[in-house]
């Protein structure tokens, strides 16, 4: 079915197919090509959006014009969910990192849905929480972890939300370029090539463009916790 992956977003959690579907049908589809925004940041919060197809990357733009890139959005997550809660200026920009189709459902539509069914602003929360706790983790390991560390991390997250297992190891296709996962972990390309290469030479996973083959999980989940 088409929209199955859409169904497993926060926003239908509970809820039977049929009356699912019925909120699906009213929401629009929007196409995107790769670097195209879904929107931006500052920009009013109106509506909120679902990913269908490809991949969406949170950012936010530092005073000297640096971009700091918060986390990436697949098939079945949503993106702008905070505008519900706090209907102010967006706090970040999201830009497609692959071709996507994304759903969109504006604050009117989104109230009115709740009203119907209140049950699923709890599970907003919920979906809320858990980004909020990400990005909490990610900021600790800024303070405490060390690049390898963090790139182990990022790796480890990117592959339990994209990753495909195959004989061998895990293929994590994350369509990041080096400058955006070095965005993520907070430090230089340079620094996460280099950390990157080390974990090759060690057998733990195999390079390839934007993406990577997982092939010692273990390893990699105790190179995160050191």
């Amino acid at each position: 079915m088409l929209y199955d992956v859409v169904l497993r977003a926060p926003l239908f959690t509970g809820l039977s197919p049929q009356v699912a579907m019925a909120l699906v049908n009213q929401m629009a589809s929007v196409r995107l090509e790769r670097g195209e925004q879904v929107f931006t940041e500052s920009e009013p919060g109106d509506r909120l959006y679902v990913v269908r197809e490809g991949k969406v990357k949170l950012v936010r733009r530092s005073s000297d014009g640096r971009e700091n890139l918060l986390t990436v959005v697949g098939p079945g997550e949503m993106l702008g969910e905070l505008s519900l809660f706090d209907p102010g200026p967006r706090t970040s920009s999201a830009v497609a990192i692959t071709e996507a189709v994304v759903l969109e459902l504006d604050h009117d539509q989104l109230t009115t849905w709740l009203n119907q069914h209140p049950s699923v602003a709890l599970h907003l929360l919920q979906a809320l929480a858990k980004r909020l706790r990400r990005t909490t983790e990610a900021h600790a390991d800024l303070v405490f972890s060390d690049v390898p560390g963090r790139v182990a991390r990022a790796l480890l997250e990117l592959s339990g939300r994209f990753g495909e297992p195959m004989d061998g190891g895990v293929h994590v296709p994350h369509d990041l370029t080096q400058v955006e996962l070095a965005q993520l972990v907070g430090a230089s390309r340079e620094t996460v090539n280099k950390s990157l290469g080390e974990f090759a030479q060690r057998g733990w996973l195999v390079r390839e463009p934007r993406g990577v083959l997982l092939l010692d999980v273990e390893r990699l989940e105790h190179r995160a916790l050191r």
